[in-house]
């Protein structure tokens, strides 16, 4: 169960660990880590994506080293047996890119959730929050890569003539069919050849829920792409991608998700 709902979570508080991974587009000035002071669910560790990413490249969010990993997570405290509930507060649902990233990196993905909705509706309810930061005790957390969950560029590109998966971009259509300008600078506007365009908010509901399962399924046939088929989801830089494969892994759930790290970000200099 890739997600849990709010009420699940208020009763399992104490038992489980909470990561606020909130973050947004460089164009909206907000600053995640200063909101999660203010205000976060009881017993959170706050995950800064930009910094617990790739640091030897002017990608972003690309995933990090093993050993970056692990010491990522042993200084968040968490154990590789540890039940893990991940939220955001943003528009771009990012707290599937850290389960991703979890998964990616070998915690077992039966204990690794994604909070539907969020804390916007976590608020919405009236449910608390606090201030209080919660003191973290290191652990030794070790890493399962799983590397077959990644593909890179060359990839990308040899199958865009072997047609051995499909490519389904996460981005708007506007930015898809190349008819507005990237919003990162130095960018190509378009997309990936015979890549499909899902855009990831078709899947979100105005309360920062997923849609149910049924619609899920209706939107991925609408496509025209084989549903069932190898599945590789890419975006401008990894995160909303990763939306997509939570959603896909809700009516598949045989399917490991698999990203295009470098996405538009790296695809689109070229």
């Amino acid at each position: 169960m890739p997600l849990v709902n709010t009420s699940w979570l208020e009763e399992n508080l104490d038992k489980i660990k909470i990561v606020d991974c909130s973050w947004h587009m460089p164009q909206i000035l907000r600053n995640s880590f200063n909101e999660y002071k203010n205000k976060h669910i009881k017993n959170t560790i706050f995950f800064d994506l930009d910094k617990n990413s790739k640091k030897d490249t002017d990608l972003p969010h690309m995933l990090p080293d093993v050993k970056s990993w692990e010491d990522i997570v042993s200084n968040m405290g968490i154990k590789n047996d540890d039940q893990i509930v991940i939220y955001d507060n943003s528009d771009v649902i990012s707290s599937c890119r850290c389960w991703y990233n979890f998964i990616y990196f070998g915690h077992n993905p039966e204990l690794v959730h994604v909070l539907d909705g969020g804390l916007k509706k976590w608020i919405e309810e009236d449910r608390a929050t606090t201030s209080d930061i919660i003191k973290i005790i290191p652990s030794n957390y070790t890493v399962h890569e799983k590397k077959e969950l990644v593909k890179n560029m060359n990839q990308i590109n040899k199958n865009v003539l072997e047609n051995k998966f499909n490519v389904i971009d996460a981005r708007s259509l506007e930015r898809f069919k190349g008819n507005v300008t990237e919003p990162r600078k130095g960018l190509r506007s378009g997309s990936i050849k015979n890549s499909f365009c899902l855009p990831f908010s078709e899947l979100i509901n105005q309360d920062h829920t997923f849609i149910s399962r049924e619609k899920i399924h209706e939107k991925f046939k609408s496509m025209g792409c084989e549903v069932g088929k190898n599945i590789v989801f890419t975006c401008g830089s990894g995160v909303t991608a990763s939306v997509l494969a939570l959603a896909y892994s809700l009516i598949d759930n045989k399917y490991m998700p698999t990203i295009y790290d470098g996405s538009w970000s790296e695809y689109g200099k070229n």
